[in-house]
């Protein structure tokens, strides 16, 4: 079998096993959801993942040591990733296949030349190492995850190509999923997807950070390709699919190869192979990074998290409704581990977890943030799943009983994600004198962190003279009432004695209270009555909300919803207290 056939099928392979990680990362009730496959398999083995967060939190979470048999690997036989396992390496090869098939060799010979601007991938490396290792005081930010080609693949297969799938068919999901900003996910993938229209492998090529780091540490692979004999007639069939745009027929680019080997099938004088031994034609194998461009893209790097931050949003100036799931580490932390891979957006049952917009700041772009509005429920109290999941422990693993503040976790309490506030500007009760208890009916937390307080409202032009009345009968000198406007129970009779007795209805010009609420005096012909509501006004009990959102979730009213959760209390954050002098909550 020949080698480029090998590489087909393992491009094949782990495509088709990339795609079904993501699809299992269901949850659900169907054999092939989520049953405990590895589906963070990719993302650990990406070793910009592991440099990266090592280089932000001095540490290196186990799982991504997987990441050091990938790199021993590329030093044996030299930047396989890119042609072999990538999944996003195997859709930029398929596309720009298909786009350049039926060219002929001289264009194909020059859509695979090699390009100086191929150094930039080099210099996207080099600026998000350099965010990633500033000693500031707030710490470091990790960035790679908007680049990075695995964590780029799982946002836009997670969060965008699934839910348009399952929304028009229905077979995915339990129901159908949202993502808020997915237009700009999906732009940005199709725009590196149909690059290769332009140029084959456009995104591995120019822009790609994790293949500037096979690219460096390739040129120390033992294996290589290069010539093996003199007497090449550069016919140039070895570039006519070079993926890599390495140059094979000349001084080979040793980082520049992805070892797709279509010169090793295309060379028909043989005069290529994958030995190790240099090339006979030479080698050029440092990248080609200038020390302009190397100090552009490095001061470029120190300036840049410092005047991201010049908004003190990691400070008193936080936004306010930026809510993580619970488990996520305090921001600081967070944004040196959170990798923007989707995965917590994917797995969470309600679809409550969403990837965060610019609001909040650039460094929270794609990041896990509670809309308690968009999905089908706030937080579960029983759920744990994004902790579980997430790939770098930006959101560590807790248990339910830590989550619920019980057991050996009864005197730290329960893990607040925020507080809830009511906005009597737009309570049914508070603002419109509407009867509705929505929020303190769905408080999951117990005891209940909403109650209400009653109260009796007088209506609008409530106030009424008796006719006559007869037993629990009254009739008016007005006429204006509208029929059976007072039968829904939560309107009362307010005698010029106090004495109030429920509605049970009422024509224009009559009222009829309940038989088994009648009244102890019959008002008395030219005495004035009060048509009262019933008021049930919701107040938060800040000390037992957590920050669940499902109150702000089935808040009646559209729109802006009258209760909402904001950030203020939460577990992780101590400078965000609500109580006086910094009291923690």
């Amino acid at each position: 079998m020949r080698i480029v056939t090998v590489r087909r099928i393992s491009q094949i392979f782990f495509f088709v096993l990339f795609l079904w990680f993501c699809l299992v990362t269901t949850i659900g009730g169907e054999w092939w959801r989520l049953r405990g496959w590895p589906v963070n398999l990719f993302l650990q083995l990406d070793p910009l993942v592991a440099i990266g967060t090592a280089l932000t939190t001095h540490s290196l979470y186990w799982p991504l040591l997987w990441a050091l048999p990938v790199v021993a690997l590329t030093i044996i036989l030299g930047r396989f990733f890119c042609s072999w396992v990538c999944p996003f390496g195997s859709v930029h090869h398929f596309v720009g296949f298909l786009a350049y098939r039926k060219k002929n060799l001289a264009e194909k010979v020059k859509a695979n030349r090699y390009r100086k601007g191929q150094c930039i991938k080099y210099f996207i490396l080099i600026f998000f190492l350099i965010l990633a290792a500033l000693p500031l005081a707030k710490g470091p930010g990790l960035q790679i995850g908007l680049l990075d080609p695995i964590s780029l693949m799982s946002r836009s297969v997670n969060l965008v190509l699934l839910p348009v799938i399952d929304n028009l068919t229905g077979t995915i999901s339990v129901s159908a999923r949202f993502y808020e900003g997915a237009w700009l996910i999906l732009t940005i993938f199709f725009a590196a997807v149909f690059l290769n229209l332009l140029i084959p492998r456009f995104y591995c090529r120019f822009i790609c950070p994790l293949g500037a780091l096979f690219g460096i540490i390739g040129r120390f692979a033992i294996w290589r390709i290069g010539k093996k004999q003199i007497g090449c007639p550069d016919c140039k069939m070895c570039e006519r699919a070079c993926q890599g745009a390495c140059a094979p027929s000349a001084k080979i680019r040793i980082s520049e190869c992805v070892l797709c080997f279509n010169c090793l099938q295309d060379c028909a004088n043989e005069t290529i192979s994958y030995q190790t031994r240099p090339s006979l034609a030479g080698e050029i194998t440092n990248p080609d990074i200038t020390r302009r461009g190397f100090m552009l893209s490095a001061i470029s790097g120190v300036f840049a998290l410092p005047a991201i931050r010049l908004g003190n949003l990691l400070g008193s100036n936080y936004y306010y409704r930026l809510i993580r799931p619970p488990g996520a580490l305090p921001e600081e932390e967070f944004l040196q581990r959170c990798i923007k891979c989707g995965q917590c957006m994917r797995i969470c049952p309600t679809n409550v977890i969403q990837p965060g917009g610019l609001q909040p700041g650039f460094e929270s772009l794609w990041t896990p943030v509670l809309n308690m509005r968009i999905g089908s429920s706030g937080c579960q109290l029983n759920c744990t799943a994004c902790g579980y999941i997430c790939p770098t422990s930006a959101i560590r693993p807790i248990s339910l009983s830590e989550k619920l503040g019980l057991d050996d976790f009864a005197q730290a309490g329960p893990i607040k994600m925020g507080t809830a506030f009511v906005d009597r500007s737009r309570c049914l009760p508070w603002a419109m004198d509407k009867p509705c208890i929505v929020c303190q009916e769905n408080c999951p937390v117990s005891p209940k962190a909403i109650y209400t307080r009653t109260s009796f409202e007088t209506v609008r032009d409530g106030i009424l003279t008796v006719k006559k009345a007869v037993g629990g009968v009254v009739e008016t000198i007005e006429d204006t009432l509208v029929p059976d406007q007072f039968s829904t129970g939560d309107y009362y009779c307010l005698l010029k004695n106090g004495e109030r007795r429920k509605i049970e209805t009422n024509t224009e010009n009559t009222i009829v209270v309940s038989s088994a609420d009648s009244f102890e005096r019959i008002p008395v012909e030219g005495e004035k009555i009060e048509i009262q509501i019933r008021l049930q006004r919701p107040y938060v009990d800040i000390h037992r909300c957590i920050g669940c959102g499902v109150c702000e979730h089935e808040c009646p009213v559209s729109g802006r919803r009258a209760i909402r959760v904001s950030a203020e209390g939460e577990t992780r954050s101590r400078h965000k207290s609500i109580t006086p002098k910094g009291q923690y909550l």
